[in-house]
């Protein structure tokens, strides 16, 4: 993503998996279709892409008619009703905006074409360029991560990581947190509660930031992978939230809610983000990937202090994943596929892609565009360090075709407010939990078959 629009990135957690929203709506499209340069009037095709025009703008469009003059675009924003309403029409847009975490229930309706044949032939787009978080894409017809790919991503980021302030660990005398070795949840919890401060009853300075607002489901996730357990059976249509390893993140978020080290969806930022209050020097650590760097760029009084660590670990394996991962895809019942490639070649590793990497808001989802992210300023060498060092611990997230992840995040949250209001207790909120959410897995099975 551009820097036009800070708070803007949220997209990337809240809106990146739209039509997989419609789990129940819509009917199985099939992968049938065939490419096409069937065009208007002139033999001109006309494009329909559904976009954030932050993202693809009006001069890359511009830019990609003029490269491509048999071809325009029509442009339309983001907008998940609309799609699904396009979608069990039969008459998707041709290019659409969609996150790789999520994607298994696009790919198990068959409503995503198969764009392996058109990587083979590629001469823009190699399978042996595309970063791992690709595979996020892929599906064997019963689990993401391997098989075909069915979308590719623009620029992604390994957002657990952390960012954090100096200046406010030193005023407490906190030491720096390492650049090359996780620290743990449980510490991570305790060096929170000390960056907390507090004066007159109210909160000066939030000691840690999970972007609560944003997702609950990918962050617990990682953590459960992390102590070596699976959050879901083998064919993806059950889960068991009262193991040992979930009910262990799960009450810590109890435990980091009632300790007040910061914003909960019961004690929210009046702007549902971090951003504002961490550049405000109000917070001392937030979760964020690497893409929160490009909003430093500006900010030189900041600039000396900031620094970002690896992804906190919560049992032995380091796993350090995207929450989403966003990317485009081409909907099976495409009437253009051809001249849709041609724009997914220009958006993934065209002057779009370049411009992202050499950005810094996001890393590109393509090894050869990993040298042009930004290292001018000493923040950004140091974020881009770490960077590279946490790629090698990078691994999907789980994902189902049947429940989403919109789904998770209103479960845990409702659980988490109950407990929070001592109306449950964690044990009773995990068996609530896995109960809710097996009901949606059926119900989700059930529709997809």
């Amino acid at each position: 993503m551009d820097g036009s629009g800070r708070i803007s990135r949220r997209l990337l957690l809240t809106g990146a998996t739209a039509a997989a929203g419609g789990l129940l709506s819509g009917c199985n499209a099939g992968s049938s279709g065939t490419s096409s340069g069937q065009g208007g009037s002139g033999g001109t095709v006309t494009l329909t892409v559904m976009y954030n025009n932050n993202e693809l703008t009006k001069e890359h469009v511009a830019d990609f008619e003029a490269k491509n003059p048999g071809v325009k675009i029509n442009f339309l924003q983001t907008d998940p009703t609309r799609l699904n309403a396009m979608l069990a029409a039969g008459n998707p847009p041709d290019f659409v905006r969609g996150a790789a975490v999520g994607s298994a229930n696009l790919n198990a309706r068959g409503l995503a074409t198969d764009l392996t044949p058109y990587l083979d032939k590629s001469a823009v787009l190699k399978k042996d360029d595309l970063l791992a978080v690709n595979d996020g894409f892929r599906w064997d017809g019963s689990k993401i991560g391997q098989g075909p790919y069915y979308g590719l991503v623009k620029d992604w980021s390994q957002d657990a990581t952390l960012w954090y302030n100096s200046a406010l660990f030193d005023q407490v005398k906190v030491p720096h947190l390492s650049a090359t070795e996780p620290i743990g949840y449980d510490e991570l919890l305790a060096i929170g509660k000390r960056l907390t401060i507090r004066s007159g009853g109210k909160t000066t300075v939030h000691g840690l930031g999970l972007e609560w607002a944003w997702n609950l489901f990918a962050p617990m996730a990682t953590m459960i992978l992390q102590q070596g357990e699976q959050l879901y059976t083998d064919d993806l249509a059950e889960v068991d939230f009262t193991t040992p390893a979930a009910r262990r993140a799960f009450s810590w978020y109890v435990d980091f809610a009632r300790a007040g080290a910061g914003p909960t969806s019961l004690t929210p930022l009046p702007d549902g983000s971090d951003l504002s209050t961490f550049l405000a020097k109000r917070m001392a650590i937030t979760q964020d990937g690497y893409w929160y760097g490009g909003n430093f760029v500006k900010e030189s009084a900041l600039q000396s202090v900031i620094r970002m660590a690896p992804a906190p670990r919560m049992g032995d394996q380091r796993i350090s994943p995207t929450y989403a991962g966003v990317g485009a895809w081409i909907p099976a019942k495409s009437k253009h596929k051809d001249e849709a490639w041609k724009l997914m070649e220009y958006f993934m590793a065209g002057p779009p892609a370049e411009e992202r990497a050499k950005s810094g808001w996001g890393l590109p989802a393509l090894k050869s565009l990993l040298p042009k992210l930004p290292q001018e300023l000493p923040y950004q060498k140091q974020a881009y360090d770490v960077a590279q060092a946490e790629l090698q611990f990078a691994k999907p997230l789980p994902d189902t075709p049947y429940a989403t992840v919109d789904t998770w995040n209103l479960t845990l949250d409702k659980n988490l407010q109950q407990v929070l209001k001592n109306q449950t207790t964690v044990d009773n909120a995990c068996q609530a939990i896995t109960k809710e959410l097996n009901k949606v897995l059926k119900q989700g099975k059930e529709q997809i078959g």
